[in-house]
């Protein structure tokens, strides 16, 4: 069980940091053609990658889920996939015709300023237009990985990762497209990895029924219901920086949300890493919990908590020991105003991983069990109202600090709530 779950949760780890690191891999290369206005730029337009990738967690995984679970039971389950698809496209619309629009209005009311709508309009406009594969993107891996097909939805990320690294260097230094070609490099991204696991829907291995019919209202309810859980996961980086280049802005202006677009990057790693367990873990939790082995999903959470536990600590440790280190990556014009930001930055920030790991395999496991009131109630305390509170609040209290600490508050209120909402329901 245990070398099953390993396995599991290898596969997902390493394809979820492969997917973030094409926007890691954006930033680095954005800094060095930039500097902080580009990182300003990107960080004003990361919550809406956040957003569209949230839509297509909440559909593909809440889908998947509901996949194991209806297949374990024995239920009719060959039209999931396409349906999942098909919303994922449908959601994607809107974003869409913004970009090829408004994408000036809408960098503007991110808190751009004249000088940042001009430079990242152009990104935006290219990155709002590749929403389709963004969001459906997270069909074709989480059907794989419920398909037993883990390595290969883990291999699909990472070359689509590495096609991204390779490509921004590509249009960004080597054609005149420069910070917009960044961009076009990162929606290629997602277009490899739906082609290499398309390889295993089209296999002999493959169980999944690719039956094309009309968008099922009823069928995007109930997945919704258990994905909820996974667009807030992604979501919660997105309410996370909109609020707090917002609070930034006001507090210390332009270099304060560079300062924070270098420690949200780095974020974003982190996160994916604990994605990668709870999104590994849920295959098997949910199978289990489908063909009531109690004692199945009880070892598959025990798992999960002792290896977000083990993570959460070795990913602090590792912060602290190299904070200038990874500022100096993205600092590549030595701004020390910028540095000493993002120095106090990413101590504070990242003293709410010590928590949040824990709360995101939590919330998994009640999506994964149908569970979906303590995971919906999760989802939305640590991705929207306790953030939200907490930033507000604490920066009225502690300035720049306390939108730093709001991230470990926020895990902490979680946290506490969910444990008292679960022992309430047990009785």
């Amino acid at each position: 069980m245990l070398k099953k779950y390993l396995k599991y949760i290898t596969h997902s780890v390493a394809g979820m940091i492969g997917v973030s690191v094409y926007i890691l891999a954006d930033t680095y290369f954005i800094s060095r053609y930039a500097g902080a206005s580009g990182l300003a730029a990107l960080n004003l337009i990361l919550p809406l990658y956040g957003i569209m990738q949230g839509l297509g967690a909440m559909i593909g995984i809440g889908s998947a889920t509901r996949y194991t679970i209806h297949k374990a039971l024995g239920k009719k389950v060959d039209g999931y996939f396409m349906q999942s698809l098909l919303w994922s496209i449908l959601v994607s619309i809107p974003f869409v015709l913004v970009g090829a629009l408004i994408p000036q209005t809408v960098l503007t009311l991110l808190g751009g300023d004249a000088k940042l709508v001009e430079l990242g309009s152009g990104y935006l406009r290219v990155a709002l237009m590749g929403a389709p594969f963004f969001v459906c993107n997270y069909t074709f891996t989480a059907f794989a990985r419920n398909d037993k097909a883990s390595f290969v939805a883990m291999i699909a990320s990472i070359l689509g990762s590495l096609f991204n690294i390779v490509f921004d260097y590509v249009f960004m230094f080597m054609t005149p497209l420069g910070f917009t070609g960044a961009a076009l490099a990162t929606v290629a991204s997602p277009i490899v990895t739906m082609i290499l696991c398309m390889t295993h829907f089209m296999s002999k291995k493959s169980t999944v029924k690719l039956h094309v019919g009309m968008p099922s209202f009823t069928h995007i309810a109930g997945s919704v219901k258990l994905g909820v859980s996974s667009l807030m996961s992604e979501v919660t980086a997105s309410v996370i920086t909109f609020t707090f280049n917002t609070l930034l802005l006001r507090i210390s202006g332009n270099t304060a949300v560079a300062a924070y677009g270098v420690v949200a990057n780095y974020s974003i790693i982190a996160v994916a890493i604990f994605n990668g367990i709870s999104q590994g873990s849920q295959p098997l939790i949910s199978d289990s919990y489908g063909n009531n082995d109690a004692k199945g999903v009880k070892k598959y959470l025990k798992y999960g908590l002792v290896s977000a536990a083990l993570v959460e600590v070795a990913i602090v440790s590792f912060v602290y020991g190299a904070t200038d280190f990874l500022i100096s990556i993205f600092n590549s014009q030595n701004d020390m105003e910028l540095a000493k930001l993002a120095y106090v930055g990413m101590r504070y920030y990242f003293l709410g991983f010590l928590v949040a790991g824990i709360n995101i395999v939590l919330i998994s496991y009640y999506a994964a069990t149908a569970k979906a009131f303590l995971s919906m109630l999760g989802s939305l305390l640590r991705g929207l109202c306790a953030i939200i509170l907490c930033a507000v609040v604490l920066s009225m209290v502690l300035g720049m600090n306390g939108v730093w600490l709001s991230f470990l508050t926020a895990e902490i209120i979680t946290f506490i709530v969910m444990m008292i909402a679960a022992r309430v329901r047990k009785k």
